[in-house]
């Protein structure tokens, strides 16, 4: 059976008697591959990597940075089909909704071959006589990442190609649930060009984690993933003096009004409900409803949920694969049985669906939830799946409180036909991320993607100009070029402009 391993130094490295972990193919639910467990010595080795490329690649040029991405963006598109196979198999998304995670990524990447504009820094002639001052930025070091299961290529690529283009050399920890679109973007940077040790792969698990958070090495880590450990990320690397990106779980609601298009919010909500069987971080996983929509919104989301197609990822046709682990469907099912334990009306069960071909595949289908309330546990928990809970509502302010309550803030979204419910609501809300009219309002690659609250562990959104200030730190030059006619005494008082 293949093993995944690591990728450092430009190669992959020997897996030898490394520890393994199983990969499965979640449409089959069979171990399809094993993933190299990196051990404390094998971050030492990336990192060390890592160090030694650093010295010349800070030093590189503008004009080299760029060509570099500019040939890796191209292998992305020329690789977009192979590479959404990849994860669909490891991950079980559709191959579509991969394709669609990759083009996101790639947008990031396009991004950075913009450094030269978006990077450049300030002058100020003549501040006092003489003397001017200009400032410019500068890349850490050594940095990682640290990233979630859900998106193998978009989430790393939201960090990687901002990092290498500043200057920065880089260690990826991926998910080793689905790894291997980590070594296959590592193979196609070194096809771009990419000088060997500036980008590093390592696999693993809570080991592998703590020895990259602890390394006198590392500079800087970016995390994505569950809130618990965005915070102990955070907790473990700044106490060690290192920069932290660290975003956290979520709980997304969707408010609709009653003058909203009800056809229109049902299929866009229902899409970002289960799309990828709503294991994204920005999935639609609460439907508001104010006022006279609810009845009208329940119909329709009824219809829609029973109309998702579920499958295997590559099959022709499919809407909804499998999720991730026969764990997370169990947590799933279970939350949906909980639910209705706790009063909630089960509108539509995706409990116990089987897929002809596939009876051990990690399905489950749809399920839609009615009547749920704050205090319920499926409204509570970020579920991670299939799982769509409808609250009701009477007003607008109602809605509003609802989301600023919740202890995560990171997508929020209100479907209307009223400007002004849209800008009070957009100005009201506690959430870093809002879409009016838009279920899965993900910001473009030139503005940052955060939230507020628990989905945000410190100030560090990711990607955009605030990945270009995270990747970097300013140095501002004061200088003065004297005639020697020109010299004056040097004063013993603070020095000021004249």
């Amino acid at each position: 059976m293949n093993t995944v391993p690591h990728w450092i130094d430009g190669a992959p490295a020997p897996v030898g008697d490394s520890l393994t972990a199983p990969v499965f193919n979640p449409a089959t639910g069979q171990e399809q591959a094993r993933v190299a467990l990196a051990a404390p010595s094998d971050v030492d080795a990336a990192v060390a990597a890592a160090s030694r490329a650093f010295e010349a690649w800070s030093e590189s040029s503008l004009s080299q940075r760029t060509q570099v991405l500019f040939a890796f963006r191209q292998l992305l598109v020329e690789h977009e089909e192979e590479l959404g196979r990849i994860i669909s198999a490891e991950h079980g998304k559709t191959v579509d909704d991969a394709r669609g995670e990759i083009t996101r990524g790639r947008e990031v990447v396009e991004y950075a071959c913009g450094l030269g504009d978006v990077s450049k820094g300030g002058f100020s002639d003549q501040v006092s006589r003489g003397v001017d001052v200009h400032n410019f930025r500068q890349p850490l070091g050594v940095v990682a990442g640290i990233t979630p299961f859900n998106f193998p290529a978009m989430v790393p690529l939201w960090m990687h190609p901002i990092a290498i283009a500043t200057g920065n050399t880089f260690i990826l920890k991926p998910s080793e649930r689905d790894p291997s679109a980590a070594n296959f973007v590592a193979e196609l940077y070194k096809k771009a060009g990419l000088p060997d040790g500036v980008f590093n792969v390592v696999h693993g698990d809570k080991t592998a984690v703590d020895a990259l958070l602890t390394h006198s090495g590392v500079e800087a880590v970016s995390f994505v993933g569950s809130t618990p450990i965005a915070k102990y990320v955070h907790e473990q690397a700044t106490s060690r003096g290192k920069r932290v990106q660290a975003l956290g779980g979520a709980k997304n609601h969707a408010v609709v009004l009653p003058d909203a298009d009800l056809e229109f919010a049902a299929n866009h909500i229902t899409a970002g409900a289960y799309g990828s069987a709503g294991e994204r971080c920005m999935a639609v996983s609460v439907a508001v409803a104010v006022g006279d929509a609810a009845d009208g919104l329940v119909e329709v989301l009824k219809r829609k949920a029973e109309e998702v197609r579920v499958g295997p990822g590559d099959a022709p046709g499919t809407d909804m694969g499998p999720l991730v682990t026969a764990a997370a469907r169990k947590r799933v099912e279970s939350a949906v049985a909980g639910a209705a334990g706790q009063g909630a009306t089960v509108v539509v069960d995706g409990r116990g669906v089987k897929v002809e071909g596939h009876e051990d595949g990690f399905f489950t289908g749809p399920s839609l939830l009615d009547h749920v309330t704050a205090e319920m546990d499926a409204y509570k928990e970020e579920l991670f799946g299939p799982v769509l809970a409808v609250v009701r509502v009477d007003t607008l302010d109602e809605a509003i409180a609802l989301i600023n309550a919740n202890p995560y803030g990171n997508g929020t979204a209100l479907f209307t036909d009223s400007g002004e419910a849209a800008r009070r609501f957009q100005r009201a809300v506690k959430v870093g991320m809002i879409g009016v009219n838009v279920p899965v309002p993900v910001p473009m690659s030139y503005y940052s993607f955060g939230g507020w609250k628990d989905s945000l562990i410190g100030d560090s959104p990711i990607h955009g100009p605030e990945g270009i200030r995270f990747y970097t730190r300013p140095k501002v030059v004061t200088t003065r070029w004297p005639r020697p006619a020109q010299h004056v005494a040097a004063g013993f008082t603070f020095p000021t402009s004249n």
